[in-house]
């Protein structure tokens, strides 16, 4: 391996990452930790201090547990890169395909080889989060049968819808020519585009159904007031559909999914055995607004733009040997390096979009604030707020973040912020 401009760049990403990282992981911890006994003032009356102190000791064991995964995800990126894993991963599965199988075949392998080992890599993690954690305070409700069930779907469903894909994206990257509307990228990223599009029509209706079971919401009065709510908001949606989610876990949620015609509410099992009918449609309500301010649209638009800037970057490193070399691999003579540069680009990339993280946490957390006004404005907000409370009391989220961790990391204002935008519950 030669020590290049790259090399000290991605050390320098990985090193004050994980350092930025530690350090507000050791201030959530202590900031909750000092708040774990007392509830605070404004959730007096409606928070138990038993429940508080579980939300505490949950968010303590998870931000311990991620320490400790985040350590081990250095090491396993440092092993692929700097230390020649993925060099000797590669140059295996070329001496083994290539020269039977063409280039497209070795590619394919090369890429579906790191996917497995590193998927392998991470079990272990995957299984004491469920079986231990979540079993811990009381979320788990899944057998090791249907996780290791979950498991095998969701290699087959990557791999049937995967490979394809990334099949295309390397059919792209080597018939692309030299000039400008010839780049790989540009339609490399039409095709990733497309892609998407294609998938948010397909995963309420093909792919979820493989792993829940989903049926038309069973309480007619509660569905006539959706209904309702959905044509004062003007909103359409193909059907609203109850979820087996306490098949798998104690976790409530509801959300929106899908495209165009394809779009449905769903509301998890749990969600509507904890909730009120008033409450289950200031929720929707605030998921409408959603919709309303177009903030789907937005992150999409977001999500594509970034899409696009990133793969004109890696437009550029694929054609610069020190990319490579840089990060302890050596280029292929004898065959494409598309695969390769694809690889190392997935895994020198997370160190530096860390940094940017902030931003579109924020972005997320004006959102929520702005869904949850419209709720507000269509509902009764003094429901929203205390559903918001069962919700927060039901997934074990702390009251008492530290401020910093906040801003950095959550997508959601944390419940003292939110509720403090909100008509008191009654």
């Amino acid at each position: 391996m030669s020590f290049s401009p790259f090399t000290l760049l991605f050390v320098a990403a990985v090193v004050a990452s994980f350092a930025v990282r530690l350090w507000l992981a050791s201030r959530q911890v202590r900031h909750v930790a000092r708040h774990r006994g007392d509830v605070p003032l404004p959730f007096s009356a409606t928070v138990s201090a038993e429940a508080h102190q579980k939300a505490a000791d949950y968010t303590l064991v998870r931000v311990r547990f991620g320490m400790l995964t985040g350590a081990f995800g250095v090491a396993v990126l440092l092993g692929w890169t700097l230390l020649g894993g993925l060099d000797a991963l590669n140059a295996a599965v070329r001496e083994a395909v290539q020269p039977r199988f063409g280039d497209m075949a070795y590619q394919l392998t090369l890429l579906a080889a790191f996917v497995v080992i590193g998927g392998v890599i991470e079990l272990p993690f995957g299984w004491v989060e469920t079986f231990r954690i979540e079993q811990r305070f009381g979320f788990n409700r899944m057998s090791l049968g249907l996780w290791l069930a979950d498991l095998a779907k969701g290699v087959v469903v990557s791999a049937l819808i995967g490979l394809p894909l990334a099949a295309l994206i390397l059919w792209i990257m080597g018939a692309s020519g030299s000039a400008w509307w010839q780049a790989w990228w540009f339609w490399a990223w039409l095709a990733w585009v497309g892609f998407n599009l294609v998938l948010l029509v397909l995963y309420p209706t093909v792919i979820a159904p493989l792993f829940n079971k989903f049926e038309p919401l069973p309480d007619a009065a509660l569905a006539e007031r959706v209904r309702a709510l959905m044509q004062r908001c003007g909103f359409a949606a193909k059907g609203l559909f109850v979820m087996d989610g306490s098949r798998r876990s104690a976790h409530a949620n509801a959300y929106f999914t899908g495209l165009g015609a394809a779009k449905r509410v769903v509301f998890f099992d749990t969600l509507l055995a904890r909730l009120t009918p008033g409450e289950v449609e200031a929720v929707l309500a605030h998921e409408l607004g959603h919709f309303r301010h177009r903030h789907v649209l937005k992150r999409m638009v977001g999500i594509f733009a970034a899409s696009l800037a990133g793969l004109a970057l890696l437009g550029w490193l694929a054609a610069q040997p020190g990319f490579y070399t840089g990060l302890g691999v050596t280029p292929n003579l004898t065959a494409p390096n598309h695969a390769l540069a694809l690889l190392l680009f997935a895994l020198a990339l997370p160190p530096f979009m860390f940094f940017v993280s902030p931003l579109a946490a924020q972005w997320s957390r004006r959102h929520e604030f702005e869904a949850d006004a419209y709720a507000c404005a269509q509902a009764d907000g003094r429901a929203l707020a205390r559903a918001l409370l069962k919700l927060h009391e039901d997934n074990a989220a702390t009251l008492t973040p530290d401020p910093l961790y906040v801003r950095f990391y959550y997508s959601h204002p944390p419940a003292s912020e939110r509720l403090a935008a909100l008509p008191a519950p009654a």
